[in-house]
């Protein structure tokens, strides 16, 4: 048993984004879907496009109360990598980051892509390729710099882009009155293939790809001022839910049905043409340029927060961790760009090739984000949260998204593979981290039998590789208890030997002035230590306050990261917010 009574260190604060900011980095993304999601509704739902896209908006709805419930309980970077990691296992956790990185990936291309083809509708020079490449390094460059300055370049494009939308819609029904409701008449007498619930059913499926972004804002929350996550949430609601479905009856108001198909990858420029004229089409060709723009901005601050959360959870390689003098993990965001452009320059610009990992990738982060819903109130339900989602909404909102997987899948098939193809090597990487003991194990088996006869060509030696599984096991962790009992100290121990590559464990019991060490619980830990014969246990006892203060201390004087620091669920009595506390996971 070891006592620790030294002084306490303030953390460091950083400024945070304000309400306009944060909604415009994710807004951008989740509000360019105006540009294509109404042509996709028109296609597979006809004249009832606008009603699927108001039923996607109820959708949205329900996922408010869903992601506000978890990251209001977990209020850290990650999405639904940080629901799952704190309520389920972390290779579960992982197979969400995944997801998400892919979600990334092809939103960043995709839009960057789609920018540069509105740009191609005003200057047919334009080399598309190379100018969607100078686009993601631009971007990357921006987020370089740093936070604070790409979030005022994202509010100029949110501001304009709402702006423009606007102005289309006034216009647009300013045409519709002026000219009658002739084309409306004759597009609503339109026949359908199939009824209209079948309409409806794969209508829905592909216009939920206009909610893609929602996801983001929970993925850098910690960049966020307090009370600012939940306005994002209601003010990418509101945006959706008003254009996407005004901007689908407007052009089912206007437009023959016969011209949607034929002008679909610039619909709401050709329908400014129609209304307004060509100064119109041209305004929303340059502002659509521009959001596409901002929704690679959002792709690249969202997967430096997941990425920078899964390094330290050692999911990815340390060295991503690296930070310039502005603070940026600027090896992330250069690798996150080469892997934008190998998958750019391998599908040849063909954004088609894309469109399944962008469907599948994102629609399952959906999925997960409410299963970790369920899992927050089964396994953390004594944690404070501001609000919290119903079972029926839960039910609602998670069907909704099957729904809509199941339907992108009959729609086109050969998404799955594609998916599948970028999937597969994504989890690679990531599960050789979570396993890289077990498999360096192997290796240094293998290195055992062989060397005698080859030690004179091969490259290293068993011992090194025995001597690096010491070196990445390591690595100390700590749980704070309370006085727990032997059956929770017991998961705790059970979860760090299944979850984490680590020999020592630091159990560590904060006593105030005056209190008496529980020798009940020394004695239980040691009995645990025992029984767990791979973990090397330490009992500490700290006379103190435990708090932020205490766990900065701590983890700067013996050199471990707050997030390898473990915590049971915390009460409604608790004094501190979980982001207050840096990073700590919670365990039992």
């Amino acid at each position: 048993m070891q006592q620790d009574t030294s002084n306490s260190v303030s953390p460091t604060h950083h400024p945070k984004l304000k309400e306009l900011a944060a909604t415009a980095i994710c807004g951008n993304d989740i509000t360019s879907s105006c540009l294509y999601v109404s042509a996709l509704a028109i296609i597979y739902s006809g004249q009832y496009a606008w009603v699927a896209l108001l039923m996607v908006g109820g959708v949205l709805f329900l996922f408010r109360s869903i992601y506000g419930e978890v990251v209001g309980a977990l209020p850290l970077n990650g999405g639904a990598y940080n629901a799952l990691l704190n309520t389920t296992s972390k290779t579960t956790a992982s197979l969400a980051a995944c997801l998400t990185l892919l979600s990334y990936m092809a939103t960043a291309v995709i839009s960057a892509s789609e920018a540069m083809h509105y740009v191609h509708h005003l200057w047919e020079g334009l080399p598309i390729l190379y100018a969607t490449i100078g686009l993601l390094a631009f971007f990357m460059g921006l987020t370089i710099m740093g936070i604070g300055e790409s979030s005022i370049v994202a509010i100029i494009i949110f501001i304009t882009h709402i702006s423009t939308l606007s102005l289309l819609v006034i216009v647009g029904f300013f045409f519709l009155f002026n000219h009658g409701f002739d084309t409306l008449t004759l597009n609503y007498n339109q026949p359908l293939e199939g009824s209209i619930w079948k309409a409806l059913f794969f209508g829905f499926a592909a216009a939920m790809l206009g909610i893609s972004g929602f996801e983001s804002s929970a993925n850098f929350v910690e960049e966020q001022a307090p009370g600012v996550f939940p306005k994002t949430l209601r003010n990418m609601w509101l945006a959706v839910t008003i254009f996407n479905p005004l901007t689908a009856f407007l052009a089912i108001a206007i437009i023959p049905m016969a011209a949607v198909a034929e002008n679909q990858t610039a619909l709401l420029a050709y329908m400014g043409e129609v209304a307004g004229g060509n100064w119109l089409a041209v305004l929303v060709s340059v502002n659509a340029a521009m959001v596409l723009s901002g929704a690679v901005l959002t792709s690249y601050v969202g997967v430096t927060g997941l990425v920078q959360r899964m390094t330290l959870d050692r999911c990815l390689p340390q060295f991503l961790l690296a930070t310039n003098k502005r603070g940026s993990a600027y090896l992330i965001m250069i690798s996150f760009f080469l892997l934008c452009v190998s998958i750019l320059l391998i599908t040849k610009g063909d954004i088609g090739a894309l469109a399944g990992v962008y469907t599948i990738s994102f629609l399952s982060v959906m999925a997960l984000f409410g299963f970790g819903n369920i899992l927050l109130k089964l396994r953390r339900n004594r944690l404070p949260r501001p609000v919290r989602a119903s079972g029926m909404v839960l039910f609602i909102a998670i069907s909704a998204v099957l729904a809509a997987l199941l339907g992108n899948a009959l729609l086109n098939p050969a998404y799955v593979w594609v998916f599948l193809k970028y999937f597969i090597p994504t989890v690679s990487v990531v599960f050789i981290m979570l396993y890289r003991i077990e498999l360096l194990s192997v290796l240094a088996y293998v290195l055992q039998q062989v060397e005698r006869p080859l030690k004179k060509i091969l490259p290293f030696k068993s011992y090194a590789t025995l001597r690096l599984i010491q070196t990445i096991r390591s690595q100390e962790f700590v749980f704070f208890t309370k006085g727990d009992n032997i059956a929770n100290i017991n998961k705790v121990m059970r979860y760090i030997v299944d979850n984490e590559h680590t020999n020592r464990l630091k159990i560590v019991n904060v006593l105030q002035e005056g209190e008496e060490p529980p020798k009940r619980l020394m004695h239980e830990v040691e009995v645990l230590d025992l029984a767990y014969p791979e973990l090397v246990v330490d009992f500490i006892i700290i006379r103190g306050h435990f708090g932020p203060e205490l766990i900065q201390r701590l983890s700067y004087k013996w050199g471990i990261p707050k997030n390898f620091m473990f915590i049971g669920s915390p009460g409604n009595r608790f004094p501190y917010g979980l982001q207050e506390l840096g990073g700590v996971r919670l365990v039992i």
